[in-house]
C-alpha cells in the first residue's frame, strides 16, 4: 500500500531525534540550572491534547531519574481546580512546565499565568518561543521541530513529531535535574542521555518490525468502528495517543484506558468483539498486562498487543497481532518506541476506509484558531487563582 502522509511522517522519525537531541541537550542545560534544580521539591507538569499526553507519560521519569514528586494534569484541572492549592514549600519550589507546541493554547496559557502568581516556577515547553505561553512564563524550553520533507509540507497530519519533541525534552529535564540534586552522578546522566539518543535507532526498528502487522490488522479488522487502547504507567499517556490518532486519522471512536481498570469497567461491555490493544514495555506492567490479555480473549475481545521483541507479552500465544518495539529501552522511556505501532495502525485505518484526517474540517468544524469554533486558541481565561 503507498505511504499516505500520516505513515510518512513516522518514518521521519527517527531522523527527527537524530538531530534534535544534541540542540534540546543544550536547551534543557540552559533552563533546568543547578540553582533551580536545587530550590525545587516538586514537579507539576500541564498541558492539552498530545502536549498533555507526553506530560503524562513522563512522571516515572521525573520521579524515577530527578527523585522528584511529579504531578501531571489536564491544563483545565491545572488552571482552574488545582493551581491554588499547591504545596507551600517557598517560592519558586514548585516546578510547572506547561507543555504546547503552538504555545498558543489558551488553557495552557492560562495555567502558566496563574502558575506565577502562586510563586512556582514557571517553564513554557514549546515550539514557538515568541508566543502566549512563552511570553507567561518564567523561563523558555524550546522544542521546535526541524521543517518536514518538502513533500510534506504544509499538509494537516495527525501529529507525532512534536510529541516524541516534546517527550525528549520532559525525559532530558528530569534527567537534568537528577544530575544536578545528587541523584544520578554526571556519568550516570551522560549514560541516559545517550541512552535517548540512541532511541532514533530503536525507532527506526520498531517501525520495521511494527509496520506490516499493523497494516495486517486494520485489514482484519475492517467492522469495527471502536477501538480501546490499554496501558499502565508511563504507557498509560501511550494508550491516550494511539486513541487520539484514531480519532484524527479515520474518526472511529477509540478510548483510552488504565490496564487495570479495564478489569473493572470494559471487562462487561456488550460489543465483546471490539479491537483491544494492550501496550506493555515489559517492566512493572507485565504480569498484569498478561493476565488482562488473558481476559480479554475469554469474553471474546479482538486483542493486539504493543510489546518489546521477544518479551512474554510479545511471545503471547492468544494475541491476534503483536505490534513489537525494539529492544532494549528502559521503560521510562518506552513511550518513544510504543507510541509508534498504534499511529501507524490509524494510518492504514484511515487509509483502509477512505476517511480524510480531521474529517476534512467539515461538519461545523474549522481549522482556523486551532479549532475555529472551539476556540482553543480564544477561549475566555480566568486572571485570578481560586480557592
Amino acid at each position: 500500500m503507498k505511504r499516505t502522509p500520516l505513515h510518512q511522517q513516522v518514518d521521519t522519525l527517527p531522523e527527527m531525534v537524530e538531530t534534535m537531541i544534541d540542540d534540546l541537550v543544550t536547551a534543557v542545560r540552559h533552563t533546568i540550572t543547578p540553582a533551580l534544580s536545587q530550590k525545587v521539591t516538586r514537579v507539576f507538569t500541564t498541558g492539552c491534547g498530545d502536549s498533555y499526553f507526553a506530560p503524562l507519560n513522563a512522571e516515572l521519569a521525573f520521579e524515577q531519574l530527578a527523585g522528584l514528586s511529579c504531578e501531571p494534569m489536564t491544563a483545565m484541572q491545572f488552571a482552574r481546580y488545582a493551581v491554588g492549592f499547591l504545596p507551600e514549600t517557598g517560592r519558586g519550589s514548585n516546578l510547572v512546565i506547561a507543555v504546547s507546541v503552538s504555545g498558543g493554547v489558551n488553557r495552557t496559557v492560562e495555567a502558566m499565568n496563574l502558575a506565577r502568581q502562586v510563586g512556582a516556577t514557571a517553564v513554557a515547553l514549546t515550539g514557538n518561543p515568541a508566543g502566549p505561553l512563552a511570553q507567561a512564563a518564567e523561563l523558555i524550553l524550546e522544542t521546535a521541530v526541524p521543517p518536514l520533507p518538502d513533500e510534506l509540507r504544509g499538509m494537516i497530519v495527525p501529529g507525532t513529531r512534536s510529541y516524541v519533541a516534546s517527550q525528549l525534552a520532559l525525559y532530558l529535564s528530569a534527567i537534568q535535574l537528577g544530575e544536578h540534586r545528587g541523584g544520578l552522578t554526571k556519568a550516570t546522566a551522560n549514560k541516559l542521555r545517550r541512552e535517548l539518543a540512541h532511541t532514533a535507532n530503536l525507532m527506526a526498528q520498531t517501525i520495521a518490525l511494527s509496520d506490516a502487522v499493523a497494516r495486517q490488522a486494520a485489514q482484519a479488522w475492517p467492522d469495527a468502528d471502536q477501538f480501546v487502547f490499554c496501558g499502565a504507567g508511563p504507557n498509560y499517556g501511550t494508550a491516550m495517543f494511539s486513541a487520539a490518532k484514531i480519532l484524527e486519522a479515520s474518526g472511529d471512536t477509540a478510548v483510552a484506558q488504565d490496564t487495570e481498570e479495564w478489569a473493572h469497567l470494559q471487562y462487561f461491555g456488550r460489543q465483546v468483539a471490539t479491537p483491544t490493544v494492550f501496550i506493555g514495555a515489559g517492566g512493572w506492567d507485565e504480569g498484569r498486562t498478561l493476565e488482562t490479555v488473558m481476559a480479554a480473549k475469554a469474553i471474546g475481545q479482538r486483542v493486539a498487543g504493543v510489546a518489546p521483541q521477544g518479551s512474554p507479552l510479545a511471545t503471547h500465544s492468544e494475541l491476534d497481532f503483536v505490534w513489537e518495539t525494539a529492544v532494549p529501552t528502559r521503560e521510562c522511556f518506552s513511550p518513544l518506541l510504543t507510541c509508534l505501532p498504534g499511529t501507524l495502525f490509524a494510518a492504514y485505518r484511515a487509509q483502509l476506509i477512505g476517511e480524510p484526517y480531521f474529517r476534512g474540517f467539515g461538519g461545523g468544524r474549522s481549522v482556523e484558531g486551532g479549532g475555529g469554533i472551539s476556540r482553543i486558541r480564544n477561549s475566555e481565561q480566568i486572571d485570578e487563582v481560586r480557592r
